[in-house]
């Protein structure tokens, strides 16, 4: 229960009305750290309550030490897209809304006027792209003295978009704060880990696996196809037979662009996200999709960081992804908010690599389905089950044996693999 982290019955109050009464396992994991002050490095996947677990112990700071006098910024958040600042802001006025915190988002693509109107106010915690706070910061509309507390969310996606030099100047903007968390949807490889020591202080690493009963909200399968026509006619079926709302993902946007006038023209409804689209056309987008006017969405995975919808009863890898990571955020966006959701694969003989390379990341095994009148014709290559580690073997080999298993040299609150 939330009320045994210690969170003021306000926020706990905001969990209650927003219908959420047990902490996911990334929440009951940094939540008490990030409230002792510590640094934080932390890895978590999409859908598993990520920004509750920084914003509940932001919120609880400024609610343990109230400001004493009118200022700037306390708590700074910083988003690599808009619309994750927009639903990472929104999700802000949802967790403080007994409180009297104000909150603020500014990002690229918003006239100056509103930015200005927003940074007027007494703000306590600000969410912002990197692009457009600079620019307040070199004009001097933004003071960053004030900063207690220093977010970065998704600071993998960061660095894919080259935001790095300009987050190393925000926190230096930034030096007077108590404490620093970034949040990855994975620790490894030599940016993410330079990237930390650029930013945080003696960091407690936290690297998190959803629960058994958080994963087993998303039930996944793959559908072998023999061709380009028969994954099409395979994908026609579930969005037209089975999908309720769908989020559908693209490597690239000239397949998108081909896929979406293939769709249309079967007169299937679609919206699409691809990366280097207008604004207003994104904003349109999404708004179509989210309100439920349009239940099919196109991405790819650039353009599809950030989203953040309840109700997304499936996802459809038309393309497999190219690495394991990505493909455990794209499925993310289904089973959220204790609803269940499906992740379908849509695979030809040669995406089977990668779908081994799936399965032992996240250690599970992705079985094959099939719909009677689309059967394959060829037989699927075989999937490697995913290995056990040793710990888990041993731990195996106790429970028959009878034998209390050794205990390790210390606890430890992280339990071992996955990114954000």
């Amino acid at each position: 229960m939330f009320e045994q982290l210690e969170l003021h019955s306000d926020l706990t109050r905001a969990l209650t009305d927003m219908g959420f009464t047990t902490p996911t396992s990334i929440q009951s994991t940094v939540i008490p750290v990030a409230m002792e002050g510590r640094d934080i490095l932390a890895s978590a996947p999409t859908g598993t309550g990520k920004t509750a677990a920084f914003l509940l112990p932001a919120a609880q700071f400024l609610l343990d030490f109230p400001r004493e006098y009118h200022g700037a910024t306390r708590i700074l958040i910083l988003s690599p897209t808009r619309e994750l600042a927009i639903q990472t802001y929104e999700h802000a006025l949802e967790i403080t809304q007994h409180t009297n915190i104000v909150c603020g988002v500014i990002t690229g693509g918003i006239n100056y006027g509103t930015d200005r109107d927003t940074l007027a106010k007494n703000l306590d915690i600000l969410v912002a792209t990197p692009g457009r706070l600079f620019e307040h910061i070199e004009k001097e509309s933004f003071d960053c003295r004030d900063i207690e507390l220093l977010i970065l969310d998704e600071a993998d996606r960061m660095l894919d978009m080259g935001f790095r030099s300009i987050v190393n100047q925000i926190a230096s903007e930034a030096r007077w704060r108590k404490q620093s968390m970034l949040f990855s949807a994975t620790l490894e490889g030599p940016g993410i880990a330079q990237f930390s020591k650029d930013i945080l202080v003696n960091p407690e690493s936290l690297t998190v696996d959803p629960s058994r009963k958080e994963k087993a909200k998303i039930h996944q399968w793959y559908h072998l196809a023999d061709d380009s026509q028969h994954k099409y006619q395979i994908l026609k079926h579930l969005l037209t037979e089975q999908a309720e709302s769908a989020i559908v993902f693209i490597k690239t946007r000239e397949r998108l662009q081909q896929l979406k006038d293939r769709l249309a023209s079967d007169q299937i409804n679609v919206v699409w996200l691809q990366g280097e689209m207008p604004q207003d056309k994104r904003n349109e987008a999404m708004s179509r999709f989210k309100s439920g006017e349009i239940k099919i969405l196109l991405a790819t995975d650039v353009a599809a960081r950030g989203i953040d919808v309840e109700d997304i009863s499936h996802v459809i890898n038309y393309d497999m992804p190219r690495t394991s990571d990505v493909y455990l955020h794209r499925i993310g966006r289904t089973g959220r908010a204790g609803a269940k959701g499906t992740a379908i694969s849509i695979v030809e003989a040669h995406d089977f690599a990668m779908l081994s390379r799936i399965a032992r990341y996240i250690k599970e095994v992705i079985k094959p389905r099939v719909i009677d009148e689309l059967r394959p014709k060829h037989k699927a290559p075989s999937i490697k089950k995913p290995k056990k580690s040793r710990i888990a073997k041993a731990k195996k080999a106790a429970k028959k044996s009878g034998k209390p298993k050794k205990k390790g040299r210390g606890k430890n609150i992280t339990s071992r693999k996955q990114d954000g």
